[in-house]
């Protein structure tokens, strides 16, 4: 069996079992594969409140990187105050932060509806500072 063969059972087994993750990408069809910071997603769903700091790790990512949490879960993004102005914004403004620079200043969104954000940094967006909420 070739390794491209294998890797599409795999996938196709995945997502008959409801699994948002891929083989050769990594989870989301691969948005996190240049994502600084990511190791994995972290399961809050646990919480009616998430924490994700904006400018960790040296400045330009998201920690974590990637969380999932439950419908009605308050996500506070917190400003580091590392690596310059940044922003958390999303495709069709589902996220739409101002740019801060300072430490201490926050942006808060609940999160009701069930499904993938994708999101980043505007102007570090091609630098690997991205991020996702998986809202189940």
């Amino acid at each position: 069996m070739t390794r491209r063969r294998l890797v599409a059972g795999v996938a196709v087994a995945g997502l008959s079992a409801g699994c948002l993750e891929s083989t050769d990408e990594g989870p989301y069809d691969g948005y996190l594969a240049n994502a600084n910071g990511f190791e994995e997603v972290i399961d809050r769903t646990d919480a009616d409140n998430v924490t994700v700091a904006v400018g960790a790790g040296g400045g330009l990512a998201f920690a974590p990187a990637a969380v999932r949490v439950s419908a009605g879960t308050t996500v506070v993004w917190e400003w580091t105050g590392q690596g310059g102005r940044h922003n958390v914004v999303s495709e069709g403004d589902r996220l739409s932060s101002s740019y801060y620079v300072q430490k201490g200043n926050s942006y808060e969104e609940t999160l009701s509806e069930p499904g993938v954000i994708e999101y980043y940094c505007s102007p570090h967006k091609n630098s690997g500072m991205l991020g996702v909420i998986e809202v189940v």
